[in-house]
């Protein structure tokens, strides 16, 4: 339980009692992190049961279920995309851009890809029909989300050997943490295609596709991920999974 509540501390604005970090609590805490994405997928589907039943028009649902991740996330990962934003746009060498993701200064980078991304992400969930069993997976997107981040965070190497992200993967027991995290994405994975098959396994294309451009860019950019990169993949992720049921909806239409 306490690995649970340092997970609820660190990577969201949930409520949780204060416990020590020790070594052996923090060795498990990421295998809770999709817990966090639990949470968030209930806010949202509870919210379009809500617009459903109340008639609320697709403005107000959608700038609702875009900052209903960002208000229980304290917004910590889209600070790591904004860092990740600028970064990569700075177009310098590895170190350099190692030394811009710690820099705490917001460059111009990360001012323009954070508002187009909030303008497209925006623009999805407006798009997007939260209605029926599509609901039901697009509620479950948090929770893959996170289960693919905590994956990489325990399968990558880390591209500074230190850092927060490296707080909680060193004292890990790596091998045991990625059958958790298997675990978990396996049991959301099922459920997704159970609810929806078309939507559901659109929703696992667009992550799996989401997830290879943040391993190899990563990799490519950096030499490893970091904590500001996994921010940076879980929005992308996040964003990938709704627009891949727009056009699974889309197809279904046109079928």
């Amino acid at each position: 339980m306490k690995s649970l509540f340092i997970a609820l501390a660190m990577y969201s604005k949930l409520p949780a009692p204060g416990v020590e970090w020790d070594k052996k609590s923090l060795s498990w805490a990421l295998c809770w992190f999709p817990v966090i994405g639990v949470v968030i997928g209930a806010l949202l589907y509870g919210w379009f049961l809500l617009c459903a039943a109340l008639g609320i028009g697709p403005f107000l649902r959608g700038a609702v279920s875009l900052l209903i991740p960002i208000a229980v996330s304290g917004a910590i990962h889209l600070d790591g995309f904004c860092d990740t934003s600028d970064a990569l746009g700075s177009h310098q060498d590895r170190a350099r851009k190692l030394e811009i993701l710690k820099d705490s200064h917001t460059g111009a980078f990360a001012i323009i890809c954070c508002t187009v991304y909030l303008l497209l992400f925006f623009a999805a969930w407006c798009e997007v029909l939260p209605t029926g069993r599509a609901a039901l997976v697009l509620a479950l997107g948090p929770v893959l989300s996170r289960g693919l981040s905590g994956l990489a965070a325990v399968t990558q190497p880390n591209a500074r050997g230190s850092g927060l992200l490296a707080t909680f993967t060193q004292p890990m027991d790596a091998s045991g943490a990625r059958i958790v995290l298997g675990l978990w994405l396996g049991v959301c994975a099922v459920l997704m295609v159970a609810l929806d098959p078309w939507t559901g396994t659109a929703s696992l294309i667009g992550a799996a596709l989401s997830f290879l451009y943040y391993i190899r860019m990563s990799r490519r950019q950096f030499g490893g991920i970091t904590g500001d990169l996994a921010g940076f993949f879980l929005q992308i992720c996040e964003c990938a999974i709704v627009l891949a049921v727009i056009l699974a909806q889309k197809a279904v239409v046109l079928l």
